[in-house]
């Protein structure tokens, strides 16, 4: 694996031992963040706890069998070029579609580039959504062009994200699934639904738990669907107050392991710095999808706040230990988890569209 623009701290590896040597390795100057960051760091204010449940719609499988029939062809044969090529374009392409399907659901909304000269802003622009990488809108865009090229006008970009997604999972060593399809084109991108649907790395779990039940996800949905980060990475700024003033106490977070304090104050300074530096969500295996990420938490490894909050909550310590010792059993949950979230307010009929170019909504 080699991203490009990576940051070696070779002057640390004997000292701290091979955990932070890896660790340090996995620092890299890139965009992406899974899972994410806030990638599937899964939070939310407790206005989300007001919102009614979404109304989840029925999927199949066949919905193109008989119009595109090829379309998970075409797009693995996009996403396999672009790991091999742009491997961080992973996790952030999963990052993606979570803030899609929180937002007003899976639709594609997330995708709608802003209007020059309009005071409206579209979701991309909000500030919960401004590190999100470019190689994931990149991604998407180009496996829209190809399968454009052979089924124009059919396949919506919504599909077209979930399905990437899922292509990006295995492709890191996680489970292949079936994706159900027939979602539509979100028609607009409000810029102002976003704060209220997106996590934030301090939220507390029991925040967590809200917001996934405002969407039909369980707390089990939620514990799977952060092991996301086994592949993720994130950026200083949402982790840093872990590392200087958790909590506004002015001293780091007790709960975080003295040793991955150390790395990653090395990398990540209190003030000035790289605001590029990015560190792995998961120390031990940062690039396969694996169930390392429990294991982590369970030895106060967590990067983020949310993460490792997972395991100290008793109400979820028990989900993050059962999938922590079996993967098979990771696998199902997390297959079970993207299944329902890719169901969120799903748009079908006139309610949706299907844009030809993800970026900009049908005229």
């Amino acid at each position: 694996m080699n991203p490009k623009r990576s940051l070696f701290f070779s002057s640390l590896v004997s000292p701290m031992g091979a955990l932070l040597y890896l660790l340090l390795l996995s620092f890299f100057f890139v965009s992406s963040l899974v899972p994410t960051s806030q990638a599937l760091a899964l939070g939310t204010n407790a206005n989300a706890t007001r919102r009614r449940a979404p109304v989840h719609h029925d999927l199949s499988l066949d919905f193109y069998s008989k119009t595109c029939p090829q379309v998970d062809q075409i797009i693995s044969s996009v996403t396999a070029a672009r790991y091999r090529d742009s491997p961080t374009s992973g996790p952030a392409t999963i990052r993606l579609f979570f803030h899609d399907c929180f937002v007003e659901g899976c639709d594609a909304s997330i995708l709608i580039a802003p209007t020059p000269g309009s005071i409206n802003k579209v979701e991309r622009e909000m500030e919960e959504n401004k590190n999100l990488a470019a190689e994931a809108f990149d991604t998407v865009n180009m496996v829209k062009a190809a399968v454009e090229n052979k089924c124009p006008g059919l396949v919506s970009c919504a599909d077209v994200l979930a399905i990437a997604a899922r292509d990006f999972v295995h492709l890191a060593g996680g489970p292949y699934y079936t994706v159900k399809k027939g979602r539509k084109d979100s028609k607009v991108s409000l810029g102002g639904k976003v704060h209220p649907n997106l996590p934030r790395t301090n939220s507390t779990v029991a925040e967590l738990v809200r917001l996934f039940s405002s969407k039909g996800l369980s707390p089990l949905d939620l514990v799977a669907l952060s092991g996301a980060h086994t592949i993720g990475f994130s950026h200083c700024d949402q982790f840093a107050s872990r590392l200087y003033d958790f909590r506004g106490t002015k001293r780091p977070d007790p709960a975080m392991d003295a040793r991955l304090l150390k790395a990653l104050r090395m990398s990540c300074p209190q003030f000035g710095g790289n605001a590029d530096v990015v560190a792995p969500c998961d120390v031990q295996t940062p690039f396969q999808f694996d169930h390392a990420y429990y294991a982590n938490l369970e030895t106060n490894l967590g990067l983020l706040a949310t993460d490792q909050a997972l395991f100290l909550d008793p109400r979820t310590r028990p989900l993050v230990q059962d999938l922590g010792r079996d993967k098979a059993r990771f696998f199902q949950a997390f297959v079970a988890g993207m299944e329902k979230m890719g169901q969120i307010r799903v748009k079908k009929g006139k309610r949706g569209e299907i844009r030809k170019d993800c970026t900009k909504h049908l005229t």
